[in-house]
């Protein structure tokens, strides 16, 4: 009798007519993303950041931007994470700082690229402490020790672009009285990084063969769903937390402030023009203008007045016809005013000057910009840079830091003056809050960049700054946009650009500080230290390249064995 050998079962034909993976049932194949695709998640996400600044102002994009670089980077290695960061650093700000380039393409192409190298270094850190633990909170808080740096790296820094500028009026603003702009930045970047975490986690459940399409009982879905539910459920829970940030209430008192915006006859890299006291006429005629509303019945009569920076393009301690005008048209409204003026420091220096004129007295106190710009108002390197750019030499005098807070008395009121490039700087804002003034004043000349991206982004700013510090905020635009802003971060007022303009507004007068402006930078350096140290770690315990770097990873690994 012969025996029958039983036939083996055919396996069914793979792709290609090749034979297939046998497959666990319910295991759904997800493709894994390649280098294109991290590539692609890395521009997606700077692009995404780049839509929620001013003056587009899609804040809500910030925390899915996040995500998108998140998951870009989350078990990279390290050297493709460097390039990962780079390159959504530069999606994100070759549009964001776009504003630079009326000084010349090389100019912003070169910020930008400059810039893009903290992207690049968060990236690396991202991708090391994506095999911890907690690793979204590591990210978070990398991602401030880099915003950080940023600001103080190299030349004094350069805080532009910082995420909490992007929630001048969102959900997240309120973060700003507890921890300041450090504290908004990491918590929308956290947001973004609990997303990514979710998704990574429902893409891993999918791969282990989750039971998702077999009867859908809750003993069965709740060991799968739930590691994905609680990241994704403390997202929106963060944002709404921050509702409950306490924050100092109205005290009752008010003051008028007179506003001038005279606008400048040029535009670009020249724009005071080349005729002297054009600009300062400009400013004088409007406070004439303004003092003659006021008697005819037009305006409420102020309390103090404020002038943008660079509103006499004439020295007038130098300058009998520049002193002459400023003070008559001062004595005509007949109150102080804030004259932004650059005024002569020595033989060869110079500085940006918020000066107090007295109706009575004529100029007394003022505040000198302590944040200065690089290659705009000095230039660091002189000898070398002039050696190599011609255009340098359009600096002209060096400008000379100030070495006091910006709190002047106008009148009923003591005022905490900013100087223009100063409202992005943590440091100087704190510190002249921290004085007791009962409003923040920002003079700013943003006459060369007029039109472009940056009057509306400095904006966000003032606001954030509001409600950080609870003070009301005047900003105060040689050519826009001038505004007032009030403690809850509102803008209660604001002009056109390239437009004269003038107003006076009741503006609410605060003494109670935040949480925020009592600890400073407190916050940020919890949070660096702690990312810092969970950077230290996550390289203590790297694994060899054989190596997983966390459950998803591992989770590949198993599904390549099978």
């Amino acid at each position: 009798m012969v025996q029958e050998k039983t036939a083996a079962p055919a396996r069914s034909a793979g792709p290609a007519g090749g034979p297939a993976r046998s497959g666990t049932p319910g295991r759904v194949r997800l493709p894994r993303p390649g280098t294109a695709g991290r590539a692609a998640g890395a521009v997606a996400g700077g692009l995404l950041l780049f839509l929620a600044f001013p003056p587009l102002g899609l804040w809500f994009l910030a925390p899915p931007g996040a995500a998108s670089l998140m998951l870009a980077v989350h078990g990279a290695r390290p050297r493709n994470a460097l390039g990962l960061g780079f390159a959504a650093g530069a999606a994100f700000l070759a549009p964001g700082l776009h504003w630079v380039s009326p000084i010349g393409t090389d100019a912003w192409l070169g910020l930008v690229a400059l810039e893009s190298l903290f992207y690049a270094a968060w990236a690396v850190g991202a991708a090391l402490v994506s095999r911890l633990p907690l690793w979204p909170l590591w990210a978070s808080a990398l991602w401030v020790a880099a915003e950080w740096a940023r600001g103080v790296l190299p030349f004094g820094g350069f805080p532009w672009a910082r995420v909490a500028f992007s929630q001048g009026e969102s959900v997240f603003t309120p973060y700003a009285a507890l921890g300041g702009a450090p504290l908004v930045s990491f918590a929308v970047v956290l947001c973004g990084g609990l997303a990514a975490s979710a998704v990574l986690r429902l893409a891993a459940a999918l791969r282990r063969g989750a039971p998702l399409a077999r009867p859908l009982t809750l003993p069965v879905l709740l060991p799968v769903l739930l590691p994905v539910l609680l990241p994704l459920a403390g997202a929106p829970a963060l944002a709404v937390a921050a509702l409950a940030v306490p924050r100092p209430a109205d005290e009752g008192g008010t003051v008028k402030v007179g506003v001038v915006q005279g606008n400048v006859p040029g535009r670009g890299m020249n724009p005071l023009g080349d005729e002297p006291a054009v600009v300062l006429g400009n400013h004088t005629r409007m406070l004439h203008e303004m003092a003659r509303a006021v008697r005819e019945g037009r305006m409420p009569r102020p309390d103090l007045v404020v002038l943008p920076e660079n509103s006499t393009d004439i020295d007038p301690y130098r300058s009998d016809l520049a002193h002459r005008a400023i003070d008559e048209a001062v004595k005509d409204i007949g109150v102080p005013v804030l004259v932004g003026a650059v005024v002569g420091v020595g033989e060869n220096g110079r500085a940006t000057r918020s000066l107090v004129w007295d109706p009575r007295t004529g100029p007394g106190a003022y505040y000198d910009k302590r944040k200065l710009v690089p290659f705009g108002e000095y230039t660091p390197l002189k000898d070398l840079v002039l050696a190599l750019s011609e255009r340098a030499g359009l600096v002209g005098k060096q400008s000379v830091p100030g070495t006091r807070d910006g709190d002047l008395r106008l009148g009923p009121v003591t005022v905490g003056a900013v100087n223009c490039y100063e409202v992005a700087f943590d440091d100087v804002v704190g510190g002249t809050a921290r004085t007791g003034a009962g409003l923040l004043v920002v003079q700013t000349n943003n006459a060369t960049y007029a039109l472009t991206n940056l009057p509306a982004q400095q904006l966000a700013m003032s606001q954030l700054r509001a409600v950080e510090h609870n003070r009301a905020v005047i900003t105060a635009a040689i050519t826009g946009i001038s505004a007032s802003v009030t403690p809850a971060g509102t803008i209660a007022w604001r002009t056109g650009e390239l437009v004269p303009a003038m107003n006076v507004l009741t503006v609410p007068i605060r003494t109670a500080q935040t949480v925020a402006t009592r600890v400073g930078a407190l916050p940020e350096w919890a949070v660096t230290l702690a990312g810092a140290g969970a950077l230290a770690a996550a390289v203590r315990r790297r694994p060899s390249r054989s190596e997983g770097t966390g459950p998803e990873r591992q989770d590949e690994r198993r599904a390549g064995e099978e």
